[in-house]
């Protein structure tokens, strides 16, 4: 037998875990062309909210009573198809179920060897994609310029810092904890970081952090955090709408400051941004950030939670801000 997580229910504002059900299954049977797999890590991430609401987005919604799907490093367990063989591993976006059938489609071969197998959810995934094409293709950074980040000790701000550093920018990021601002500086170094949960007015915190202005903001967050940023952008500058995960369980349309005369007068771009767009440009990127990370210019932070029953309280958790970096859950 094994194990299927499935939604049960749509969420109502934040998660719960009664939105969520577990069944068990027979183990599934192979025929030919197809693989077993074995999940041994699932990615849990802000974007799969989204995806609980029967909502025209840019991906169709989760159906009811039906598995919960997202990034998965699995190994083959069997095989009838001669492109994998048994015992590798590979990633690609599967179901959250324990052992699962494939064809083979959209599924990508990882390397253990050269990196730990979670971080190609991470900083060698889909993660690190977003944050260097985020901010290479709609940030389009000069050395010297300022990157504010916010959300910046999460999974995709975290990685998105040091690429910023790595291409001279002076960095600065926003979080909600000390704990995670020690991070920013101290491990990934970061110019500068604000807690905002710390902090009564983010328009001067911000002008304080940022002295020279913002000329690229990388924005996970939304919500009033956003709003104090475009006191401080600069001429041209460039706003990547990456996430909104402040207003993601909302149950109504949350208010905010008219953008309209900032970026007017500021001649600033504000651009929305999803990584499946950028889909011609991911073996660049890849091959870019691998580089990095063999030369030791770039790491990453992840929190690991334990238990295929732990995948629905994790992807909760980050809703709560508990994550630092990268959000898995090792099976």
């Amino acid at each position: 037998m094994t194990r299927t997580i499935l939604l049960d229910k749509r969420p109502i504002g934040l998660p719960k875990s009664s939105d969520f059900k577990i069944i068990e299954e027979a183990t599934p049977d192979i025929g030919d062309g197809q693989i077993l797999l074995k999940t041994m890590y699932v990615s849990v991430d802000p974007y799969l909210r989204g995806r609980m609401n029967d909502v025209e987005s840019y991906t169709p919604p989760f159906e009811l009573h039906k598995p919960i799907v997202s990034a998965v490093i699995a190994e083959v367990l069997a095989s009838k198809n001669s492109h994998f063989k048994k015992g590798a591993f590979v990633s690609g976006m599967l179901a959250w179920k324990e052992e699962q059938v494939s064809n083979g489609d959209g599924l990508v071969k990882v390397d253990e060897t050269k990196a730990p197998l979670s971080a190609y959810l991470g900083v060698l995934g889909m993660t690190g994609m977003t944050a260097y094409l985020g901010l290479t293709e709609i940030g389009k950074p000069k050395k010297g310029e300022t990157l504010l980040i916010s959300g910046a000790a999460g999974a995709v701000g975290s990685v998105v810092g040091q690429i910023g550093k790595i291409l001279g920018l002076h960095v600065v990021g926003i979080a909600g904890t000390d704990e995670k601002l020690d991070l920013l500086v101290t491990e990934l170094g970061f110019d500068a970081a604000i807690n905002y949960k710390k902090t009564p007015d983010m328009v001067e915190a911000i002008k304080g952090a940022c002295p020279h202005g913002v000329d690229i903001y990388f924005d996970n967050v939304g919500g009033p955090i956003s709003d104090a940023v475009l006191f401080t952008i600069n001429t041209f500058a460039r706003t990547i709408q990456c996430g909104a995960i402040s207003v993601y369980n909302e149950t109504s349309l949350p208010k905010s400051i008219p953008v309209h005369t900032f970026l007017v007068r500021k001649r600033a771009l504000m651009q929305g941004f999803i990584i499946f767009d950028y889909a011609d440009k991911y073996p660049k990127a890849l091959t870019q950030l691998t580089q990095w990370y063999q030369e030791g210019r770039l790491t990453y932070t992840e929190t690991i939670r334990e238990g295929f029953e732990a995948i629905p309280q994790a992807f909760i958790d980050l809703f709560k801000g508990a994550n630092k970096g990268k959000m898995v859950v090792k099976i």
